[in-house]
């Protein structure tokens, strides 16, 4: 979705506000997602250069066309080669000692000594996060188009079901989700998906391999799908044939946990009391050690991004941040359980985006 040319100039007044409790002349921004967030470039090869009034953007000939119609908010520059070796040209930098903001998880050590030799006047200064603090809280466009991934990966998981069944390769069944989700109007899939049956269920990442689905079993399904660049995240693990009763004992501990957290989700709570509402029940089964992640996650452009959710967080939730609730419980060699819904928190508390059915489902 192309934003209108006022929501980049907010989000870049949003990042002006961060350098100046930073102390920071500008910030240089190279990763392609947050190019993405804040002027609207969906190009391979960038970097803009923030100033308090100010921002220059550097790209390539191949963009020439693209950033005509893309980039809003940002004086264009078409270099060639390493976008580095024009910073020295910039007339923002030409005069007196700048102090320059990066992201230094984004800027490996060979390019941050190319910085500094290109522009020995500057100060360049590294942060762990300067962009992913205004990307986790989003305006009701963005939750509208991530409400549209939600409701295409449900219709996926609706379709799916039809295909799992003994016999039928985990790998076999990826594909049929990514179809069906591709038809309902996915641009792409969020991430790998995962499909993980039997003993392999106990894999949180456990990816789709060629293993044949059998009765008995459980099926843990984790995918999630892309329009217009936002994503969904959304897990359910069902059951092919009846489940015994220590299969259903554990998934409705998990479903207690996870709509017990969902439950209790608001506006001015920390990610980790979040977090240990969900972990204290599962704790209080037995079963603390087998949930060894945490809760959860925000999602946006990236299927991974702030808010973490988990017991180290000092982050607090605040209306507009879309997050992941995903508790689970994973038993080695036995197989294991997830439920995953992408929520919105609101001033009055939380919205739902994912509704597919939440019972354990008998294939």
């Amino acid at each position: 979705m192309r934003f209108p040319k006022s929501t980049y100039l907010k989000r870049l007044a949003s990042l002006r506000k961060r350098m100046m409790d930073e102390d920071l002349d500008f910030v240089m921004v190279n990763d392609g997602f947050q190019l993405r967030y804040l002027v609207g470039y969906t190009g391979s090869n960038g970097l803009l250069l923030v100033g308090h009034t100010k921002a220059d953007f550097l790209t390539d000939f191949r963009y020439v066309e693209q950033v005509r119609t893309e980039v809003k908010g940002a004086k264009v520059t078409i270099g060639s080669g390493d976008l580095l070796d024009f910073l020295p040209k910039l007339p923002a930098l030409a005069k007196g000692r700048k102090k320059i903001g990066y992201e230094n998880v984004r800027i490996t050590e060979a390019q941050g000594r190319k910085m500094r030799h290109l522009t020995p006047s500057a100060i360049f200064v590294g942060f762990g996060e300067l962009v992913a603090p205004i990307m986790a809280v989003k305006d009701k466009d963005e939750i509208g188009l991530i409400q549209k991934a939600a409701d295409v990966a449900d219709q996926g998981f609706a379709a799916v079901l039809q295909v799992i069944k003994p016999g039928v390769r985990e790998r076999d069944v990826a594909v049929e989700l990514e179809y069906a989700m591709a038809k309902a109007g996915s641009e792409n899939i969020a991430f790998d998906s995962i499909v993980a049956s039997g003993p392999r269920s106990a894999l949180p990442h456990g990816r789709a391999s060629m293993k044949r689905i059998k009765n008995g079993e459980f099926v843990t399904l984790d995918f999630g799908a892309t329009v217009e660049g936002y994503v969904s995240d959304i897990t359910r693990t069902v059951i092919v044939g009846k489940p015994t009763a220590r299969q259903k004992k554990i998934y409705a501990l998990v479903a207690k946990a996870q709509r017990t957290a969902v439950q209790k989700a608001r506006s001015g709570m920390g990610c980790a009391a979040l977090d240990n509402v969900a972990r204290s029940i599962i704790a209080k089964a037995g079963f603390g050690p087998k949930f060894g992640h945490g809760l959860g996650h925000g999602i946006g452009l990236l299927v991974h991004e702030a808010p973490g959710v988990n017991a180290k967080s000092t982050t607090v939730l605040q209306p507009g941040m879309v997050i992941t609730i995903e508790p689970g419980i994973y038993i080695p060699k036995w197989g294991g359980v997830r439920i995953e819904d992408d929520i919105v928190i609101t001033r009055g508390g939380h919205r739902v985006l994912t509704h597919s059915e939440r019972r354990l489902i008998e294939l």
